[in-house]
């Protein structure tokens, strides 16, 4: 059987030129599993997180079987486009670069970037001149990467680059960053609830950078993209987004 099952109306509205309207067998969607809120892998092995709970809700609401699967993110985008699943909903920033790749929904949510450091850090905010001979950490791949390769590398700081966000926290736990910057919730679930409570905090908000975080598909996946869109309006509309939000924040991040 093939993976999707179009009805005799939908394809008559595609001869017409109305929509690409389908029913869905099942989708697999893609998350990282390395980010906390967001996504995180449990100990028996299961993916839990804002995240995994938006992609469980969504399908939900379109009455579609869905299979969750953990992907690196480097390999995030190439994976999705060699079809391995159908979507991701991994907390990606809706950017122009990768617009030339993939097919972005609307936003799930929105967030601006922040920096952490260490609780004795001399570090005071965060334009790019506080950053003038520091070493920054990052996550490689990301719209955090490319914003202190642009702006704080350019100002003096060093830039280090990890795999995971996860291995840039580990360096700077242990002496060898002076600041991360990343998704501010990220930071700010970890500063209050994880690892850094005791070690580190958030230095602040980096101005300007707050953006959209959407789900990524393939490129002409247009009733795909509009389902999911539809998705999102009504979870939002009927307090099943709200519900999920205040599992992870006490503060809206839609």
């Amino acid at each position: 059987m093939s993976k999707w099952l179009v009805s005799a109306a939908a394809a008559a509205m595609l001869v017409m030129g109305g929509g690409a309207a389908f029913a869905a067998e099942k989708l697999k969607i893609a998350t990282e599993g390395a980010a906390p809120p967001f996504s995180t892998v449990l100990a028996d092995g299961t993916l839990a997180g804002f995240d995994v709970d938006i992609a469980k809700a969504l399908c939900a609401q379109m009455k579609i079987e869905c299979e969750i699967v953990a992907q690196d993110w480097d390999g995030m985008i190439p994976a999705l486009q060699a079809k391995k699943f159908d979507a991701i909903i991994a907390s990606m920033t809706i950017t122009e670069e990768r617009k030339k790749q993939v097919a972005f929904t609307n936003k799930y949510y929105a967030t601006p970037l922040a920096l952490a450091a260490l609780k004795d850090t001399t570090l005071t905010g965060t334009e790019p001149t506080a950053l003038a001979g520091k070493t920054l950490g990052a996550q490689a791949s990301t719209t955090q990467a490319t914003y202190a390769q642009d702006v704080y590398a350019k100002s003096g700081a060093e830039v280090k680059l990890y795999p995971t966000h996860e291995d840039a926290v580990a360096d700077l736990v242990n002496g060898r960053l002076d600041a991360i910057i990343t998704d501010k919730f990220v930071l700010v679930d970890w500063v209050k609830n994880g690892g850094g409570k005791d070690c580190c905090k958030l230095v602040g908000d980096v101005k300007g950078t707050e953006a959209q975080i959407g789900i990524a598909i393939r490129q002409g996946e247009d009733a795909l993209r509009e389902r999911f869109n539809a998705a999102i309006d009504a979870i939002v509309a009927d307090g099943a987004y709200k519900k999920v939000q205040a599992k992870y924040f006490d503060f809206d991040i839609y």
